[in-house]
This record gives structure tokens, sequence and C-alpha cells, in this order.
């Protein structure tokens, strides 16, 4: 039997595993796909409650931390008039605080949320007093600042995305004569300040519904409709949002290609879109191994007879995760894809949802070993929000990486086969949060041995595995940007 050595890993998380069998790949990507949890009611209110139409994300996860974002009309008595809610969950998504409504008789619609460290941001787009509009918190959503106005003029489809210190936003300005563009904004400093509006577009036709993503300096903008036929076009700037390449043109088809997701780890990029080459709407996908700079082939990921539509995008190292709704089951129901090798190849799909109603617009996002799912829902007669998520979904096996950070230290277990008792200990370079977790050799996770914050100092864990079974297994240290895995062996 064929023996290769492979990486089990999830964003900058690395398990070493050797002399594997070959078909363990295809193995572990369907315990992944079983692990996918009951959906979760999230909104129970007497009006309707929807995530964006417009193809922004609506879920954002960093660490534990979980935030979601939509927009409601339970305070007007159904009418036409609109707020935006927030909700967030502090242990990954087990768990929900309550709604928050973040506006007030302002007939807002379709945010766009992200977040980076503890500063969450949220965009949408206004009707009354029409233009962009910006919130955030600094303390990871218990507390917010009063609402921003980032453009005065009839704007719409706001797309939002953070690295570090520095927040990006793209929308689609209606009041161009010749039709609409995409502009851009951007804040250095946590969302406090914002730069000046850069016309990302300059056509005769309209530009439309963009998606934004960033990796460090690495800033990547997808949208439609550039010309006769709708086609999706890429932008992308290397110093963080300051100066812009030239535009690409991603789809080359002669069908309607639009409402195009994107999401980028390092140099790989990646996007999805709406397609109508096949007549019927399927889900296509391409990506870039340099940055954004070529392009690979398009990728269909769909192939019904009845359409998929609206997808979304996740990317955490090589992991790819896409979901989308889709029509084949008579009414729409939410499905979910996934790519264990960076796009190269796909797991089968996915349905996320079982109901008898109509299921829409999801988004979702990835923190950890986990995926996190947000969709709009009919199934309680009005339109709920719905949540649902996979524990262990964003682990998956991939090439060998053997960069390891130096700032913090693991040591060895002690002893090195054990049984059933074994001690680990580490070292914290400065004072934030902690997690010690160990894992299994397909990467479930077993136990959780320090979670929250610690000060600076050496510190030591035990732990009891009397009631699992021999073999091989993994503990990972993380702290901030630190990741560090070490593996150790149970006989019993």
């Amino acid at each position: 039997m064929k023996r290769i050595v492979f990486k089990i890993s999830y964003g900058e998380i690395t398990f070493f595993t050797v002399s594997l069998v070959f078909f363990l790949c295809s193995a572990f990507a369907q315990v992944c796909l079983a692990q996918w949890q009951p959906d979760m009611r999230l909104t129970n209110s007497t009006g309707f409650s929807e995530t964006s139409f417009s193809n922004a994300r609506c879920i954002s996860a960093n660490g534990n931390y979980v935030h979601a974002v939509w927009f409601d009309n339970r305070d007007n008595n159904n009418t036409g008039k609109w707020e935006i809610y927030y909700k967030r969950s502090t242990d990954a998504g087990i768990t929900w605080d309550a709604d928050i409504r973040m506006t007030f008789d302002t007939n807002s619609w379709a945010p766009s949320i992200a977040v980076s460290g503890s500063y969450v941001h949220i965009v949408w787009w206004k009707m009354d007093n029409p233009g962009i509009y910006y919130m955030r918190s600094t303390n990871g959503g218990i507390s917010w600042e009063t609402a921003v106005r980032l453009n005065v003029n009839s704007c719409w489809s706001p797309s939002i995305a953070a690295s570090g210190s520095y927040v990006h936003l793209v929308y689609e300005n209606l009041s161009y004569p010749a039709g609409s563009e995409i502009e851009y904004r951007r804040s250095t400093d946590d969302g406090a300040t914002w730069g000046a509006v850069v016309r990302l577009t300059n056509d005769t036709v309209h530009s439309s519904l963009p998606s934004i993503a960033v990796s460090g300096s690495q800033v990547h903008v997808v949208w439609d409709e550039r010309d006769s036929r709708n086609h999706i076009y890429h932008r992308h700037s290397a110093d963080g949002g300051l100066t812009w390449g030239a535009i690409s043109q991603l789809s080359e088809n002669n069908a309607f290609s639009i409402s195009a997701s994107i999401a980028v780890a390092g140099s790989l990029v990646h996007t999805v879109w709406e397609d109508r080459r096949n007549d019927n709407s399927e889900i296509y996908y391409k990506r870039s191994t340099d940055g954004g700079a070529t392009w690979g082939v398009d990728t269909r990921l769909t192939n019904f007879a009845e359409s998929s539509q609206l997808p979304s995008i996740a990317v955490s190292d090589n992991l790819v995760h896409v979901v989308w709704y889709d029509w084949r089951d008579a009414n729409t129901e939410i499905y979910y894809k996934q790519s264990y090798n960076g796009g190269t190849n796909w797991a089968p799909d996915t349905r996320l949802t079982e109901n008898a109603d109509i299921s829409l617009y999801p988004s979702v996002a990835v923190s950890g070993p986990l995926v996190h799912v947000i969709w709009r829902d009919v199934r309680d007669i009005d339109a709920e929000i719905y949540y649902k998520r996979n524990p262990t979904g964003n682990i998956g096996i991939q090439n060998i990486s053997t960069e390891i950070p130096s700032s913090y230290s693991l040591s060895q277990n002690y002893p090195n086969p054990f049984n059933p008792l074994t001690s680990f200990e580490f070292r914290v370079a400065e004072s934030g949060f902690v997690n010690l977790t160990i894992y299994d050799a397909i990467g479930r996770v077993v136990e959780i041995l320090q979670n929250g914050e610690l000060q600076p100092g050496i510190y030591k864990a035990d732990w009891d595995a009397s009631n699992y079974p021999s073999g091989v297994y993994f503990y990972k240290l993380s702290a901030g940007s630190f990741t560090e895995t070490k593996k150790m062996i149970l006989i019993k």
C-alpha cells in the first residue's frame, strides 16, 4: 500500500502525521463533513429577519467569539422600515447573547460584518437619508459607538474586511451618470478615522455587488457587470489599499456571471460566483496561486438541473469552504462544499438544511477548527435567522510546512509514550488569550486543557487519558498569532 506524509491542519495549526495510508484523505473529508450540528434559531421576532441578499457577509468569527448581523422589521409593524440587529456568541456558537438593535427608525438594509481582535466592524446602507453607514465595537461586541456616515450618495451593497488595525470597505455608488461604480475607503486606525473615497471602476455600464477580502497588506475586490454580458472582475492592492493594480476579467463565458464572493489566505486567492452558462444558475470557482497576478481555469462546483445561487466563501490556510442556496430539493435549501487542498479538489456537496420551507442567503465564516454558517429561513412562517456549525469542519489534510514561530514555547509531553497520565509544560511570552487543546489522529478535538487569559510565565497542565483508546494524539498551543503542535503516543 502506498505510504505518504501528511499534515493535519486548521488555520495556522499544523499536525504532522507520518506514514498514513493513502486513502486517509478522502476518509478524513467524510469525517469532517459528518460533524454538522443541528440548526439553531437565532431570532424569534414578530417581523421578518433577513441576511443580506447582496452577498455581504453576515457572520464573522475570531476564536470562540462569533458575531452575526442582519436587518429586521420587527420594530416597524412589518412595514418597509428595517433596522440593523447584532448578536454574538462567546463560546464558539454553542449559546448566543440577546439581540442588540443597532439602528433606530432609519430604514437600514443589508449589513456586512468583519472582526479583527476585539474590534468588530459593521457597515450597511440606508434608504432614508441615503448613504453607507459604519459602526464599531472596541470590546468584542459588548458596547457600540455611534454610527458614522461614510458616503452621502445613493449607495448600497457594502462589503467590509479587516486585518490588524486596517479596515477596508467597498460598496456600489449609484450616483454616477453612466451607471453605478465600485468605490473603496479604508481606515488605518481600527475604524476611528477614514481615508478618502477611491473609485475602483470607471465604466459606461453598471458595476455592482462587490466583495472584499484581505490578508495582511493584500486587499482583493471582485464584482460583476461591466459590459453587455455580466462578467466577474477583480482588482488588487498590495499595499493595504494605498494603490491599486489593473482590473482583471475573471469569467470568460457569454452568459451572466453575478454575485461573486472572495476569500484570501496568503498568496492563494479564491472566488466563487453564480454563473448561467449552463442555462440554469450554477456555482463556479476560480483561484489564483500568486496573489491575484494570474488565475487558473473556471471550476464548476455544482451540476444539477435546478439553480444554485448566491455563494459565500471562506478560507483558512488550504481549507476552502463554500455555501449557497439550491433549488434541487423542490424548495431552496442551504448547501456546503469543502476543499482541503486549496481548491484543487472538492468534496461532494453537503445539504445543511432539511425543512419544507425556503432557506436563503447564507454566509460562512471559520475560526480555529470550526465552520460557522448563517442564513435566512421561513420555516417559522415569517423569516428568521438560523445558524449551524461544524466543530471539526475546518480541519483537513494538506501539504507539509515546517515554519514554527519562536516567541512562545511548548515542551514535549512527559512521559511519551504514556499510560494513561501525562503532563505538559508551556511558556507564555506575554499576557493574552492562550489555548492548549488535544486532538486525535484525524484532528478531532479531544479535550481543551487551557482556554483563557494568562500572564507571562511557565505553566503546566496534566491530562488523564483513561477514557481514550491507544494511538497517536496531538496537542497544540495557540496564543495570538503563535501556534505550535507536538505529537504524543498513548499506550494502554
